[in-house]
């Protein structure tokens, strides 16, 4: 489950910045996360709140956005955006020569102090 490695490396983050602005506590932490970056969002929040104990950001909660994949296909040439996990052939013209743009991020966006 590398959903506690990747929790663990967000809170180090946070409470790194957290510091170096001067900030007591972490009230919560926003993540862009891709549909294909292979993170399973209920394991993340459940990891995270696992390490979190005894940190500064003990009360934090974490919210997820997530981000759609996307790409371009080879051979119509149109770009598309895809709710799905999976992309297997571009959704316009059935090809399986596209490329993925997007879909695979994980960013911390923002992180909420006091």
């Amino acid at each position: 489950m590398h959903e506690v490695s990747i929790a663990l490396n967000v809170l180090d983050i946070a409470i790194d910045n957290c510091r170096k602005s001067g900030y007591d506590r972490i009230e919560s932490i926003r993540l862009k996360i891709g549909r294909a970056a292979g993170i399973m969002p209920d394991a993340l929040v459940f990891a995270f709140d696992a390490v979190k104990t005894d940190t500064l950001a003990e009360k934090a909660t974490i919210i997820i956005d997530h981000a759609p994949v996307g790409g371009s296909c080879n051979t119509c040439k149109k770009n598309f955006v895809s709710e799905e996990t999976y992309v297997l052939c571009c959704p316009e013209c059935g090809s399986n020569s596209f490329r993925i743009n997007s879909g695979r991020e994980l960013e911390i966006i923002d992180i909420e102090v006091v």
